[in-house]
């Protein structure tokens, strides 16, 4: 890869430009004017429409604030004279959209891979981004060079959608859990707990760590469900939880919700097992199995 276009040059493409300059010859171009003073410090030529970018560039990078802005760039870049050999699409879409785009590169030949970014501005600048990619094995090889410029890491997820999906997975349970956490909080300060005691206390190895590595990897991986803390016990702390912000006043949204399907799995007859057991819910309604094959 010779030249690498980045088409999007706000604080994420600007990060990520910078973390390519020097490495290679960078084209650029954004429709805010600013974004030139911005990254005047850097190699980076400027060009005067997205199509300009993909006659020029062997590698197109986006990092574009909203999907449609994704799907119009595609839909100008598709049909220039020299075509780019892939688009490496880091902004933040969804699965499906991630097909839709790759659908359209695909009919002018053109590569595509969803190379979702996890991690701030500073680790693209850095250079050391962690990737989430989908693909086929083919565009992956031809983006791993632009790819490896700018990681710390790379996971290869699968086919095209897996690396912005494993992104919008990821935010979600970071959102939902802010929120766990705040309301956490809140029942902590009205029990005149101190705050730094409590994130102490969650922060432990068994605390809000264990039901990932632990239940989420060593049960419902394995979907091995025996022994271990019960549905009923949990959903009997549950409803002490319940029970003690109500009596402190302190409004519960999350963590109200989550109580919902440990009243449905003890009806079904979870009640004595793990409380990982939830997960059969899941399986049943979604038609799936969390269960891994065991390697040999």
């Amino acid at each position: 890869m010779q030249t690498v276009g980045i088409i999007g040059l706000g604080n994420a493409g600007g990060a990520l430009a910078r973390g390519l300059a020097g490495k290679v010859a960078l084209v650029g171009y954004d429709t805010d004017p600013a974004r030139r003073t911005a990254l005047a410090d850097i190699a980076l030529d400027w060009a005067e429409s997205p199509a300009d970018v993909a006659n020029r560039a062997d590698a197109v990078l986006l990092s574009l604030p909203r999907p449609e802005f994704s799907r119009q760039v595609v839909a100008e870049i598709r049909d220039v004279a020299s075509k780019p050999a892939i688009v490496i699409e880091t902004s933040t879409i969804t699965p499906k959209f991630a097909r839709e785009l790759a659908a359209a590169c695909a009919e002018s030949g053109i590569g595509f891979i969803d190379a979702a970014v996890a991690g701030g501005v500073q680790s693209m600048a850095d250079a050391a981004v962690t990737f989430l990619v989908g693909g086929s094995q083919a565009d992956f090889e031809t983006a791993k060079p632009v790819l490896d410029l700018l990681a710390g890491q790379i996971h290869y997820l699968g086919p095209v959608g897996a690396g912005s999906g494993a992104k919008v997975v990821n935010n979600g349970v970071m959102h939902a859990l802010m929120v766990v956490l705040i309301e956490a909080g809140a029942m902590a300060k009205k029990l005149e707990i101190p705050m730094d005691k409590m994130v102490e206390i969650l922060g432990r190895p068994d605390g809000v760590m264990r039901p990932l590595q632990h239940r989420m990897r060593d049960r419902m991986m394995k979907g091995d469900y025996a022994g271990g803390m019960s549905v009923g016990n949990a959903r009997k702390d549950s409803m002490l939880a319940l029970e003690t912000a109500q009596d402190y006043g302190v409004p519960l949204f999350a963590t109200a919700a989550a109580h919902t399907p440990y009243e449905i799995a003890a009806q079904q007859g979870l009640a004595e097992l793990d409380y990982a057991a939830l997960a059969k819910l899941w399986e049943e309604w979604c038609d799936l199995d969390f269960a891994e094959p065991q390697r040999q």
